[in-house]
């Protein structure tokens, strides 16, 4: 079937778009592409996702309407049923997820205009009030932790977006892990919030507060996070073998406490069919609920010993000020490589940066060990963002680098 590039980010024009290529009666959607690739994909694709990442490297990932369908459904079927309002951009997987659930509801979702401010995103929320035969129809929304953030700083001085906040049944937040202190700030301004996890290649977010969605199985292979279901992505457009799933290296359900990856494919196929993805991710099963450490790869070696930036940044963003900080590693004359806080200002004024920063090291040190302590904290007017709305940490280390 053909696949029909979509220029920009207009929400209304993939709006339209998507409800052909969901109904099979349209050609495949492809957001964000970049490069010579195809411009047929396989019968029963919906959408193509390029996605760049903070590595920057592109990922062009095929989306089936079955799988697009499936995610819906499962999400409806953990939260409920009702009325979206599209808060991030369309183009990504998490926006796109809000279209996909409006059309599968048969409701017109609401789309936030222009640039997201705590402002804008109050109005169009306060105007989604409806019912029908006398009940009030549920809202629901999709969030990354930078815009809920955001959202609690305006609620504490503004009456509008206070409300609106509470006026949501659910608020699925992902992309990237919350911080517990913003959980709490969104619990007690009586914010109703859903940690989400998952990715593209999981048709969105496909586990809800550490529960998988019906349908969907996990399991952790040699420390990794792999997993399976109908929300699984068709592969990567052009990239054969990235896509082809290889043979386990282990049995089916057995686990090693080993980390790292075998071959270059992200899919996986069991001796019984089963179909994994591969996240890449660190992870912990206990009594079913998964507990994601971070990324496999995102470790330095500093001092001769591995450090995980993953753990290490959790635990910075516990220190008052620093919720929101990134945690990135650098070349160190003395111990090789080092890892360095950086932060936006505004909470972090309230303290000196030096005591932030010892602080940073203190809380560090007694959960890992000093061999893992940032070296530094960088204050800037502003994190550079992905348009995902994720922390763009491959400019956030070239920025660190430029200063040295």
């Amino acid at each position: 079937m053909k696949l029909q590039p979509v220029a920009g980010d207009d929400p209304r024009e993939i709006l339209r778009g998507l409800r052909g290529a969901l109904h099979g009666a349209g050609p495949a959607l492809a957001l964000g592409m970049v490069g010579d690739l195809p411009d047929e994909v396989r019968a029963g694709t919906a959408v193509v996702v390029t996605t760049s990442g903070s590595t920057g490297i592109p990922k062009s990932v095929v989306l089936s309407r079955d799988a697009l369908t499936a995610g819906a459904l499962a999400t409806a079927d953990r939260i409920g049923d009702g009325a979206w309002l599209l808060a991030l951009p369309a183009s990504y997987v998490a926006g796109l997820q809000v279209l996909v659930r409006s059309l599968v509801a048969d409701r017109e979702p609401a789309v936030l205009s222009g640039a997201f401010t705590p402002e804008a995103f109050a109005a169009a929320a306060l105007m989604m009030a409806s019912s029908e035969g006398g009940n009030r129809v549920p809202s629901f929304t999709s969030l990354v932790p930078a815009q809920l953030s955001r959202l609690l700083d305006a609620a504490e001085h503004d009456s509008a977006v206070l409300a609106a906040l509470r006026s949501f049944e659910t608020i699925l937040v992902g992309g990237q892990a919350l911080p517990p202190a913003t959980l709490e700030r969104a619990e007690a301004a009586g914010a109703r919030i859903v940690r989400t996890y998952g990715s593209t290649e999981t048709s969105g977010g496909c586990v809800y507060d550490g529960v998988p969605l019906r349908g969907v199985r996990l399991r952790i292979e040699r420390g990794e996070v792999q997993v399976a279901g109908p929300v699984l992505a068709d592969g990567y457009l052009g990239d054969a073998e990235r896509t082809v799933p290889t043979a386990p290296p282990l049995a089916a359900g057995a686990s090693s406490g080993a980390s790292g990856r075998v071959g270059p494919a992200a899919f996986l196929r069991d001796h019984d069919g089963t179909r994994w993805y591969r996240t890449g991710d660190a992870g912990l099963l206990e009594d079913g609920v998964l507990r994601v450490r971070g990324r496999l790869d995102n470790v330095i070696v500093s001092g001769g010993m591995n450090v995980s930036l993953d753990r290490v940044e959790r635990i910075v963003r516990a220190v008052p000020g620093l919720d929101l900080a990134v945690v990135v590693g650098i070349p160190d004359e003395r111990w090789g490589e080092a890892s360095v806080i950086v932060a936006s200002r505004g909470e972090a004024l309230r303290r000196s940066e030096s005591v932030q920063l010892e602080e940073a090291r203190d809380a560090v040190k007694a959960e890992i060990g000093g061999h893992a302590r940032p070296t530094r904290l960088i204050l800037v007017d502003e994190l550079a963002t992905l348009p995902s709305g994720k922390p763009d940490r491959e400019a956030i280390r070239r920025a660190v680098l430029a200063l040295h």
